[in-house]
């Protein structure tokens, strides 16, 4: 009876579960935040604690992880609605070389020793810091790199061209709502942003789906009307 009881928890708790984990949406690992973790960890240890614990029932777990579901359903969904909340929770990205320049504030706030920064560059087939412009710090402690293009490009007939170099997008306006931290980042204000905007056309920020802004290619606007709603 003991084992039938442990294996009919196991069962349900693995249904829970699943079915927490399809709400709260897909991730791959490398996506995973520590707020993720720490909350799939919690979710694991109340299905644990029920398995292993006879005094524990099944309705006692099923009301735990649905209580626990609730909550980190919450929270995700006021991350994805409140700017100032979405940094504390789920972390913002650090920008760790900007334009060829390490930032030591920024590396320090990470606690990352430069040779930990070489050795995750290595990883990125990066060799050498003289090769790269830009670093970030992605919120899952992964780096994306975006490298100095060369100087110039061989076409096809022999000819030499110059190669413009890339800079990244920056996020100015999700949702309908403007990127204020985004925006201090590359120092630009909220003016600055409204007059661009309607330069290209756009009088409502609440029109705006999504926009980006680059130094080197400037806006790319996609309103609601050019998304699939459905």
């Amino acid at each position: 009876m003991f084992y039938a009881g442990m294996a009919l928890k196991l069962l349900i708790g693995l249904a829970a579960l699943v079915i927490v984990t399809r709400i709260l949406g897909k991730k791959h690992m490398s996506q995973v935040t520590p707020f993720d973790f720490v909350y799939a960890l919690i979710l694991g240890g109340m299905v644990e604690e029920t398995i292993y614990h006879a005094d524990h029932t099944i309705p006692q777990m099923i009301f735990s992880i649905t209580v626990w579901g609730i909550l980190i359903y919450t929270v995700e969904k006021l991350t994805q609605k409140v700017d100032w909340l979405r940094g504390p929770l789920k972390g913002s990205t650090q920008v760790l070389i900007k334009d060829g320049k390490i930032s030591i504030k920024e590396l320090e706030r990470a606690n990352l020793e430069l040779e930990q920064l070489r050795s995750l560059l290595r990883q990125k087939d990066v060799f050498s810091l003289r090769e790269v412009k830009y670093v970030f710090l992605e919120t899952n402690g992964e780096i994306s790199v975006l490298k100095y293009q060369k100087s110039s490009a061989v076409k096809e007939d022999g000819e030499e061209q110059e190669v413009e170099e890339i800079e990244p997008a920056i996020l100015v306006v999700d949702e309908g709502k403007i990127h204020e931290h985004n925006l201090k980042a590359v120092e630009k204000d909220r003016e600055w942003l409204m007059e661009g905007l309607k330069k290209e056309g756009i009088t409502d920020i609440k029109d705006i789906y999504y926009a980006e802004w680059s130094a080197s290619h400037g806006f790319f606007i996609k309103t609601y009307d050019h998304c699939i709603s459905v």
